[in-house]
């Protein structure tokens, strides 16, 4: 990879964001610096627009980044959209992930999922986020995670998120979801994960209902082990999840098996066109509906926006450099 063009990636250290970028990275074969960012006042308050000294928004690391800039930088988030920004002042090319609010030329590509409804010349569009899940990945994770392989079947992964601007997911929420769990699980077993976006107070109802359950793996944080969220969704022959979340859907869906979403008709704002989009090309169903026996087409967008990319962005040490490379 000695001849391959320097490239980073830059986020605010947010999952979601880190993931992205690092998914986008990961499908162009080439290896990333992983920045993360912590913006100063003023700064972080108006990122992406800039105001004067900005180079020194971010510390002497990013400085230090723009005086000797990558060939290539891609940034996810608000905060990494300044850094970009700046970057491409020094002659990087850069990459956006997510839309920055402000005018799409200030970036060489921006890539946004199609329920922002963001349009450009230089804008890449694609259905839900970028993450790394693909057959590969999947492979890989089921060797890391074997053992839930002695699962009775059917093994039904559960994916909890949290509340958003767009959705409640408070304990009557769960209450209701625990309870179309258990209508629709059956015989089999449970593979339960939180995310850091869950409540605490939910967090404490999940153990209280499921860690006695048999036939039951549970993770919501570093006491319970290692995180075994790629496990789940390698092994999983159904999955369900939350509905709040762009990026967890997205991932679900990259699998090929049925994913069932919990009351996606609550859901308002963007992510409701996500998930109004998928009911429609039939892969995913509410977990309301009672067979979750369905054929579902995997959502896997990461691929198809790296080759997008990798056509548009004219790099020195490109040529050659494809997702094998990794």
């Amino acid at each position: 990879m000695a001849d391959a063009p320097r490239l980073c990636t830059l986020s605010d250290g947010h999952a979601g964001n880190v993931r992205q970028a690092a998914a986008l990275a990961r499908a162009l074969g080439l290896h990333a610096d992983e920045i993360t960012l912590a913006a100063r006042a003023p700064w972080r308050w108006v990122a992406p627009r800039s105001l004067p000294g900005a180079p020194s928004a971010f510390g002497p690391a990013f400085r230090a980044m723009w005086n000797a800039p990558p060939a290539l930088a891609i940034g996810c988030g608000r905060q990494a959209a300044l850094a970009t920004r700046l970057l491409r002042d020094r002659c990087s090319r850069v990459v956006q992930i997510l839309d920055p609010r402000i005018d799409p030329s200030h970036w060489d590509l921006v890539i946004a999922p199609a329920h922002d409804g963001l349009a450009g010349a230089n804008v890449l569009t694609l259905l839900g986020s970028l993450n790394p899940v693909d057959d590969a990945w999947l492979s890989a994770a089921r060797g890391a995670f074997a053992a839930l392989a002695a699962l009775p079947s059917p093994r039904t992964a559960l994916l909890i998120g949290g509340g958003s601007t767009h959705y409640a997911f408070d304990d009557a929420a769960f209450a209701r979801l625990a309870t179309a769990l258990d209508d629709t699980t059956g015989a089999g077993s449970l593979m339960i994960t939180t995310s850091r976006r869950t409540s605490r107070d939910i967090v404490q109802r999940v153990r209280q209902r499921y860690a006695a359950r048999p036939h039951t793996v549970l993770w919501c944080d570093a006491s319970d082990g290692p995180n075994p969220y790629a496990g789940l969704l390698a092994w999983a022959d159904r999955i369900v999840c939350t509905p709040e979340s762009v990026n967890m859907v997205s991932e679900a869906c990259g699998t090929r098996v049925p994913v069932q979403v919990f009351e996606p008709d609550r859901v308002g704002g963007r992510p409701r066109r996500f998930l109004d989009t998928l009911v429609a090309r039939g892969r995913i169903r509410d977990l309301a509906d009672a067979s979750p026996a369905f054929d579902g087409e995997p959502l896997r967008e990461t691929a198809r926006i790296a080759a997008d990319v990798r056509a548009r962005l004219d790099l020195p040490g490109w040529k050659g450099h494809t997702s094998n490379s990794l």
